[in-house]
């Protein structure tokens, strides 16, 4: 089955944050808070996948008053933090949402990610990962982690799922 074949049912893609909606880059001041630094284009292309009528999650293994602050921006609900199993997480996301892994993907950059990564219908990476991960996802961004690498991907579930024109549309018009 191809990979458009595989994207077309897709209801549900999460994403780790630390390497895919950053560039991994952790920057901590004296006082100990946590400071990320976001894509504004992955943003807007998570807000178009979701009106578009793809759930949006963010599972990551650290804590941060600013990925809860992000998801927030983005209109994100489905916020796990701290997860020490991610699959155990989608798994939860899965039920709730009622829907088979099948119809639902996840973006990672890490060995960390790869148990739920090869139990979706769908995985992403970036260039930036280990070998590893980068062998075993469905397809590696060409963008960077947090330079473009989801919006990258949310454009390529939404050109497959036949949505990216209506999407794109209100900006387009004369």
């Amino acid at each position: 089955m191809s990979l458009t074949d595989r994207i077309k049912p897709l209801r549900l893609i999460a994403f780790d944050v630390d390497g895919v909606l950053t560039d991994g880059g952790l920057f901590l001041s004296d006082s100990g808070e946590e400071f990320k630094r976001f894509n504004s284009l992955d943003g807007h292309g998570m807000k178009m996948l979701k009106a578009s009528g793809v759930e949006l999650a963010i599972i990551t293994g650290r804590t941060s008053r600013c990925v809860e602050l992000r998801a927030a921006n983005l209109g994100i609900t489905r916020l796990y933090q701290g997860v020490e199993n991610k699959y155990a997480a989608m798994q939860s996301l899965l039920a709730d949402l009622e829907l088979p892994p099948e119809c639902a993907a996840f973006m990672g950059d890490d060995v960390i990610d790869l148990p739920v990564m090869s139990r979706v219908g769908v995985s992403f990476s970036v260039p930036d990962a280990p070998q590893c991960v980068r062998d075993r996802a469905d397809y590696v961004s060409q963008r960077a982690g947090g330079h473009g690498a989801v919006r990258e991907i949310c454009e390529l579930i939404m050109s497959a799922q036949g949505t990216l024109e209506a999407q794109l549309s209100p900006y387009l018009a004369r």
